[in-house]
């Protein structure tokens, strides 16, 4: 039976995390659970799963939280950031679920890594702003890093048991997102409910818009850098509406393997726990003959530079892609409060981006003051854009 701790456990992934586990209860059990603010859906997870440590955001949310549950039956409590990298660490801990969003899913990435757990890594943010601090620590402690999103899921299922060195590139499929056939004029009238409708995936805020502006496969792109050892030269992006083929590989002798499921995060994510095995899921297959049909299209870059500007920020490397990550954060939830135009968030990005000077090989501590730079310099220029 695996231990696991849950990063992240009210959000999307977290919850769906939880319901692979609910599926296969001898199989799994919960030893932590963190999340944010949400401390009434928190309080119901530790009714259900009985953690021995759950965490909060901040102190005040705890003491909310502590209310809720029964005295006789509360596990150890703790917040911010320190409780969080405690949790990451968790003696008891087998492998440690990174599901929550932004740069501040690091830290707790590290610890983990750092105390010798194996990582099953949902935050994009980690890799793209840390990969080489991140990597390296994966092979100086022998640890697995195990990719939930389904695209490098995909990824990582077609090399299985594959000769690295025969990989001639790497296919990232997106589903282009619910704008790909607008015009650049119709852009401009782009609303937040518009924005946070995709067409396949049911998702948190933040990475719908980010899958509305490409910008998440710009992202996708630095991890599959990361993640898999390969030249950006060696990545190419698909669109693929259907987003049934959730990424492929191209061999160098021609041949192309590709991993097919529906849209349903729950697959990733059950392959990232039970790997190496394959266990049973009660979820619908795919029937290919319900298929109507798999198209695929290049992606418009004119329309989504965040595609562009991510793999700019991917080539320079050092702290490029944090202030690149941190900027698209703030430039998204301005968006989000109705604070900034649909259009304006990649002008908001590559605006921050022109103005860093860049820094090569960085350790964590410039990384995450390169965060806050562009957060306060993103926020300085935003101002003008409204």
């Amino acid at each position: 039976m695996k231990k696991v701790v849950i990063l992240g456990s009210t959000g999307s992934i977290g919850r769906q995390t939880l319901e692979v586990i609910r599926g296969l209860p001898e199989k799994f059990k919960v030893v932590g659970l963190a999340a944010g603010k949400n401390h009434q859906l928190l309080a119901e997870q530790i009714r259900e799963f009985c953690p021995d440590v759950a965490v909060l955001a901040d102190e005040q949310q705890l003491k909310l939280l502590s209310d809720q549950l029964d005295p006789a039956a509360v596990p150890e409590l703790a917040w911010g950031k320190a409780g969080l990298e405690n949790l990451a660490s968790l003696p008891q801990a087998d492998v440690v679920v990174v599901a929550v969003s932004g740069a501040t899913g690091i830290y707790p990435t590290v610890a983990a890594i750092h105390a010798g757990k194996d990582v099953a890594l949902a935050n994009k943010e980690t890799l793209v702003a840390a990969g080489h601090l991140v990597m390296d620590l994966v092979e100086l402690n022998k640890t697995a890093l195990l990719p939930v999103d389904s695209e490098h899921s995909a990824i990582w299922q077609c090399l299985e048991g594959q000769d690295r060195g025969a990989v001639e590139k790497i296919i990232l499929t997106a589903s282009g997102g619910p704008f790909r056939k607008l015009s650049l004029e119709e852009m401009e009238n782009i609303t937040v409910d518009m924005a946070l409708c995709h067409p396949n995936w049911q998702m948190g805020n933040k990475i719908t818009i980010d899958s509305a502006t490409l910008m998440n496969k710009g992202l996708e792109v630095i991890e599959a850098r990361w993640l898999f050892g390969v030249s950006y030269e060696q990545i190419e992006v698909v669109v693929h509406p259907q987003s049934i083929i959730h990424s492929a590989v191209e061999f160098v002798d021609g041949s192309v393997i590709a991993q097919l499921g529906l849209p349903d995060m729950r697959l990733p994510i059950q392959y990232a726990l039970t790997y190496p095995k394959r266990l049973p899921a009660k979820r619908p297959g795919l029937k290919l003959t319900g298929l109507q049909g798999l198209t695929f299209e290049a992606p418009d870059t004119d329309k989504f530079p965040s595609l562009k500007l991510a793999i700019e920020a991917g080539r320079a490397g050092g702290t490029m892609p944090a202030v690149l990550n941190a900027a698209n954060e703030l430039a998204v939830s301005l968006f989000l409060q109705g604070k900034l135009p649909f259009r304006a968030i990649p002008a908001l990005v590559g605006e921050v981006m022109a103005r860093h000077q860049n820094i090569g090989r960085p350790g964590l501590e410039e990384i995450m003051a390169a965060d806050c730079w562009a957060r306060a310099t993103g926020a300085e220029l935003g101002k003008g854009l409204i």
